[in-house]
């Protein structure tokens, strides 16, 4: 079941400013623009973990598969 968290970020007031002129041109609420963001940044760190394409010999013994069915990150303790 997916479920949306609520969290507090913490930004310089430029970048607030920023995301919020965004959030207002596109007549958005801010959450919006935030979620986006957090969206797309979350994306590009999967990607960077994704294996690249190409002939390689592992040397630890570990497949492709097993190596992405990790977590990005550990969940909090």
């Amino acid at each position: 079941m997916h479920t949306d968290r609520r969290t507090t970020v913490t930004a310089t007031r430029e970048t607030l400013a920023t995301l919020e002129a965004e959030a207002q041109r596109r007549n958005v609420p801010l959450a919006t623009v935030l979620r986006e963001a957090v969206d797309e940044k979350a994306a590009a760190i999967r990607e960077g973990r994704r294996p690249r394409v190409g002939v390689a010999r592992s040397t630890d013994g570990r497949s492709a598969a097993e190596v992405t069915a990790e977590p990005v990150a550990e969940p909090p303790g």
